[in-house]
C-alpha cells in the first residue's frame, strides 16, 4: 500500500477533494462533513473521510507543487481506488481581467514542468481536465448561485522569479492565472484513466499587487468549498 498515505483499505472514498494546505483539509472536514474520521496523518498531510449530504467523500492535502500532488494523487488513484479528484486551491491572476475572489474552473493546465514527460511519456505542455468533474463543477456552481470563469491555467514550478512579466508559456496558451499543481494532477488522471478537475479562487492580482488578506481567506474560500462539495456528490 501507499507509503505516503496511511489510511487502511476502504477508508478513502471514491471522490476526493485535495487542498494544498493540510489545515484547510481539516477545516473542511470539521465544518462541512458529518461523522468525519481522520484516516491518515502521515507527514501531517491530513485525510478525513465523512459524509456530505449523505454521500461519502474524502478531503485531504496535496502539498505544494507538481511533485507533491503527483505523489498523493497517484497513490489515491492506484492504491486506494479513488475515481475522482477535485483540487481546490488559490491562484494568482496574470491580468486585470480577473478580480479577487473570482472562481476559476480550469479547462487546461500548461506547464514547463517535466513531470508528465518523465513520469508517463506525455510530451504535451498543455493537458486538459479529465472526465466529467469539470462539467459537475459547472452544474454545482449554477445550483448554488456562484459565478465561474473557465480558463487555462499556468502550473508553475516557480513561486519567486527574477522576471516579473508573464511567462511565455502562459501567454502562448492564454492562461489568465498561475498555480502549481493542476498539470501533474491532470497528467496522472490521464495516465490512469481517472477523473480530475481543478477549482481555484483568485487570491492575488499580480500586476496590481492586490491580495486577499489572511483574515479574509477563510471566508473568501467558502464559495469554492461549497461548489466543490456539491460537485463531489453529483452523479456522473
Amino acid at each position: 500500500m501507499s507509503i505516503h498515505i496511511s489510511a487502511k483499505p476502504g477508508e478513502i472514498a471514491n471522490t476526493v477533494l485535495l487542498a494544498g494546505d493540510p489545515l484547510r483539509a481539516k477545516y473542511i472536514a470539521t465544518n462541512f462533513l458529518e461523522d468525519a474520521q481522520l484516516v491518515s496523518m502521515t507527514r501531517n498531510a491530513f485525510y478525513y473521510t465523512g459524509q456530505y449530504k449523505g454521500k461519502r467523500i474524502t478531503v485531504g492535502a496535496s502539498g505544494m507543487g507538481c511533485p507533491s500532488i503527483g505523489i498523493y494523487s497517484y497513490e489515491l488513484f492506484t492504491e486506494y481506488g479513488a475515481d475522482t479528484i477535485i483540487r481546490i486551491g488559490t491562484c494568482g491572476a496574470y491580468t486585470n481581467e480577473l478580480s479577487l475572489f473570482d472562481l476559476i474552473n480550469v479547462d487546461q493546465a500548461a506547464s514547463e514542468s517535466t513531470f508528465a514527460k518523465f513520469a508517463w511519456g506525455i510530451h504535451d505542455e498543455l493537458i486538459p481536465h479529465q472526465g466529467k468533474a469539470f462539467d459537475r463543477i459547472n452544474a454545482a456552481a449554477e445550483l448554488t448561485g456562484h459565478s465561474l470563469k473557465r480558463s487555462n491555467i499556468h502550473s508553475s514550478d516557480i513561486f519567486y522569479r527574477k522576471d516579473p512579466g508573464t511567462p511565455a508559456i502562459a501567454a502562448a496558451h492564454q492562461c489568465l492565472a498561475v498555480e502549481m499543481e493542476a498539470f501533474a494532477l491532470f497528467a496522472n488522471a490521464q495516465y490512469t484513466g481517472k477523473t480530475a478537475a481543478t477549482l481555484l479562487t483568485v487570491s492575488d492580482i499580480i500586476p496590481t499587487h492586490e491580495s486577499i488578506s489572511a483574515d479574509e481567506r477563510e471566508k473568501a474560500l467558502l464559495p469554492m468549498i461549497t461548489v466543490a462539495l456539491e460537485a463531489a456528490i453529483m452523479e456522473s
